[in-house]
Formats: C-alpha cells, structure tokens, sequence
C-alpha cells in the first residue's frame, strides 16, 4: 500500500496550485486549477492515493477555497504563506534553469514563462511537513 501523503494547496482569485508529497517532501503530483475545478481534481487525486492532510495556505480567497474542501476528507491545516510567490520563483528558475542570452540576466529580473502557483503550493506543503504536522493554530 503507499503511504499517505499531504497535498500543499496555494488558493488564490480565480486559479489555485495545488501539490501532493510524499513525507519527504518530493513531489508526486502538481499542477494548477481553476477555482471552480479545484474540488473535483482534488477529490480524484485523493481517489488515487491516500492524504492525511491538506495543507492550505492562508492567503487570498482562503475561505472560500476552504469551504470548498471541507468535504474531500482529510483534515485541513492552514499554513503561513508569507514570501511563497518569492521563493517558488526561485524553486522554479532550480528546475528550469534559464538558457542561451537569458542566462546572463540576472534571475531577480527574469519572469518565470508560465504561473508558479504549483510551486507555490510545493512550498507550502513543505512548510507543513516541516513542522512536524503540528497546527500552526487551531484549524
């Protein structure tokens, strides 16, 4: 059987990334979804492997993307998202590394070539691994 894992979820206005990981924080799955899609893609990533936790992050639209989940099953941890957008830019430029001229401008100046909120929600995932799976305040 594999081992349960915690889906890292960055809401945001109208799209959401959302990240499962195993306990070593390496990614199974990610991607990014609009709002009104987010529920059902998470309930059928939840279909093909156990979660024993979502860990959301409290940024824009928390609420309403909350709600939403309420109802996949795992319990849901609110997760301090502060400097996620900044550190995702660098988690993606690692694994996309710019090439030819764009390599000789500095990585500070560039603009990833598609939106980061997987990564984003990598992060956040992270963050609860690292914790210890303790709340960070009551959920």
């Amino acid at each position: 059987m594999t081992a349960p894992c915690v889906l890292g979820v960055d809401p945001g206005r109208s799209k959401a990334g959302y990240a499962l990981l195993d306990d070593s924080g390496a990614v199974v799955a990610a991607g990014i979804e609009d709002v009104a899609g987010l529920d059902a893609r998470l309930r059928d990533l939840i279909a093909e492997r156990p979660v024993r936790a979502i860990a959301l992050g409290r940024g824009t639209n928390v609420r309403a993307i909350r709600a939403a989940l309420e109802g996949l099953g795992p319990p849901i941890h609110l997760v301090d998202e502060r400097e996620t957008t900044r550190l995702a830019r660098t988690l993606y430029f690692s694994d996309h590394p710019p090439r030819g001229w764009r390599r000789l401008i500095p990585l500070g100046l560039q603009v990833p070539a598609r939106p980061i909120d997987d990564y984003a929600a990598i992060l956040i995932g992270r963050r609860f691994l690292a914790r210890g799976r303790k709340p960070e305040s009551p959920s």
